[in-house]
């Protein structure tokens, strides 16, 4: 009864707050954003899997599995904040369902993009052993992999908390940062630590591969020129990367700040809609181009599907 009590509280105030602020308008650039992503992020899916090539190259399956990771990411993202933003009464095992499933999503994103790097460091320092130890059958299992390991974590504490919770208590708001910060009021641990832990064990890897990657090429003379294609290969990926890490680290200074004393409640409010609407899908807007058509392969193959580059090929053979 008193974390159902919790709970109620914490989601009734959190949305007046919202109302105060008029909050709910950040759907729009939520609902833009998404949908300006839906439109490039399936075709590039169905570029890939419909090429026999592509899908035997383990580069393009981790992009694949990204563009998968933030497609299901934006889906349950735009589902959670246009009920908050309608005022829905959703039922606090749902909410909890669909913070799981969002927390799996960026997670594991933020898992592959590390593996590319990864990925690239293996291919430059052992080019004579790459296809024989990331063959794709090995690419597919490292991927269910990730999936798994970005699922334990948040569906292990949703079990965890099963006998505390009000299994049919409907909730106004429904966010990840209340359903994970709840958990610490109720404390089950500093939930925080291990997604810093994590952010920054990837952040060292990927750059700790970067860093190796210039010291085995610097006498390549790939990096001589100002617009070569390294340095903007490097320079679009690290854009990325920040991208896809700085919400991250905001999110866990939100649970940071959740239950400390002395930080406005307008300012966690303000903080995590900002994080939710705009930065955390910035990275999945500007994905596909950074990480999907400056591949050439799919590039070509997505104007291969084109219907005006298919009567110019037919043309050409006549």
């Amino acid at each position: 009864m008193a974390s159902s009590v919790l709970i109620s509280n914490l989601t009734h105030e959190w949305v007046e707050t919202m109302k105060r602020w008029h909050l709910e308008l950040f759907c729009i650039p939520t609902v833009v954003i998404t949908l300006a992503t839906f439109l490039v992020n399936p075709v590039l899916l169905m570029c890939i899997f419909l090429s026999r090539t592509l899908r035997q190259e383990t580069r393009y399956l981790l992009v694949a599995n990204t563009l998968t990771a933030d497609i299901i990411f934006l889906i349950f993202n735009l589902i959670t904040l246009i009920g908050n933003a309608v005022g829905a009464q959703i039922p606090w095992i749902v909410c909890e369902l669909l913070s799981a499933v969002l927390v799996t999503a960026y997670c594991c994103a933020i898992l592959t993009v590390t593996l590319m790097v990864a990925d690239t460091f293996a291919a430059v320092r052992w080019p004579l052993y790459y296809h024989d130890f990331l063959s794709p059958a090995r690419t597919n299992c490292t991927l269910v992999g990730l999936w798994v390991l970005s699922a334990i974590y948040p569906f292990t504490l949703m079990i965890i908390v099963k006998k505390d919770r009000g299994s049919y208590e409907k909730v106004p708001i429904c966010l990840a940062l209340i359903s994970l910060g709840f958990l610490q009021v109720k404390n089950i641990g500093a939930i925080y630590l291990y997604f810093f832990v994590t952010a920054l064990v990837c952040a060292f890897l990927i750059f700790y591969c970067y860093i190796r990657l210039y010291i085995v090429t610097r006498t390549q003379g790939i990096w001589h020129s100002r617009f070569s294609r390294a340095r903007v290969t490097v320079l679009s990926h690290g854009v990325l990367l920040l991208l896809y890490f700085a919400p991250g680290f905001v999110f866990i200074l939100e649970l940071f700040m959740f239950q400390r004393e002395g930080v406005s409640q307008d300012v966690r409010v303000w903080i995590s809609t900002v994080n939710a609407c705009v930065f955390m899908l910035l990275p999945r807007a500007f994905a596909p181009y950074l990480y999907g058509l400056r591949y050439r392969e799919i590039a070509e193959s997505l104007i291969a599907l084109l219907p005006h580059h298919k009567r110019l090929s037919q043309i050409t053979l006549s």
